[in-house]
């Protein structure tokens, strides 16, 4: 049976190329028959890298059937998972985040975890010496992945095997790594065509803190007037996207990739304290700046206090 690779329920690049590049290494590589999924709609981003390097977006699936073969990549966490994920038959976990626990697998499997930026800088170390063997695209789609995660290289996630591992793609692919990045993060910028609560869902994870339970949300571009002149709606829809997800409050935060900062809507009260206690801002308005904030993963959730 065709073993699936996927990522996690609202896919970037990291999440939509990472199971391209695995579904070929198990495909290509190991001669296990492979092929990648998404769990929702891609970014932007991650549908420009797709299409830059030759790839048609992967299938987008609902559910996994009983004992079908998978692995997991770019997450651990089962809320970001296909609901059925527990009775298929998981492979293997190749991740960099925190491991979350509520996987439950057939058998002892293979999981590979790194505290990097990206999943595929953990695929790059665990392909060994197969690394040669990838084509153009893949490497494409392995830089793009790198780039992207790591804000070029300005997220404080980034570490120095990520950066090494995307300077020898790009040499390798006489790829300009400013100029390439200005364009991926030109097309992550570009999100008119999306409901408010398409923006608030398109690159989130749910977290409970002390029992408040928040859907934190991050978008990331070059352009942040473009989001922020949406803020009045956006903050009327964060209440209907609570209800229909079943949390109590979204918290967005709107990253300004180039000046190193997030604006952070504050629609309420909750928010408000969420801001004060969490990254000792001064909220006098709808909205608040924090400096140097551009991680969700190392500076955003870890800081959360209600």
């Amino acid at each position: 049976m065709t073993t699936l690779v996927f990522g996690h329920k609202s896919p970037d690049t990291d999440s939509t190329g990472a199971p391209i590049i695995w579904a070929w290494y198990l495909s290509e590589v190991m001669g296990i028959p492979a092929e990648a999924r998404l769990l929702g709609q891609p970014n932007t981003e991650a549908a420009f890298v797709a299409q830059r390097w030759g790839f048609a977006l992967p299938e987008i699936i609902e559910d996994v059937a009983d004992d079908q073969p998978c692995v997991i990549v770019d997450t651990n966490n089962p809320a970001e998972l296909p609901a059925n994920i527990n009775n298929a038959d998981v492979r293997a976990i190749i991740d960099h985040h925190k491991l979350v626990g509520g996987l439950e697998t057939k058998g002892p499997i293979h999981i590979v975890m790194q505290p990097v930026a990206c999943t595929v800088t953990v695929m790059y170390d665990a392909m060994g010496a197969d690394v040669g063997k990838m084509p153009d695209p893949i490497k494409g789609l392995m830089l793009s992945c790198i780039l992207s995660d790591t804000l070029e290289f300005r997220s404080p996630t980034t570490t120095a095997k990520d950066k090494d591992i995307a300077v020898a793609l790009a040499n390798q692919l006489g790829v300009k790594i400013p100029d390439y990045a200005a364009e991926m993060f030109a097309a992550k910028s570009d999100v008119s065509a999306f409901s408010d609560a398409e923006l608030l869902r398109m690159d989130s994870k749910e977290f409970t803190v002390d029992g408040t339970s928040f859907r934190v949300s991050v978008l990331e571009t070059t352009a942040p007037a473009i989001v922020l002149d949406r803020k009045d709606s956006i903050m009327k829809t964060m209440t209907t996207v609570a209800a229909e997800d079943g949390v109590d409050q979204v918290l967005l935060f709107v990253v300004d990739i180039l000046n190193e900062e997030a604006t952070m809507l504050i629609p309420n009260d909750l928010t408000k304290t969420v801001a004060e206690k969490s990254f000792g801002a001064t909220v006098t308005g709808d909205t608040v700046v924090l400096p140097g904030v551009m991680s969700r993963k190392k500076q955003i959730i870890p800081s959360l206090k209600v």
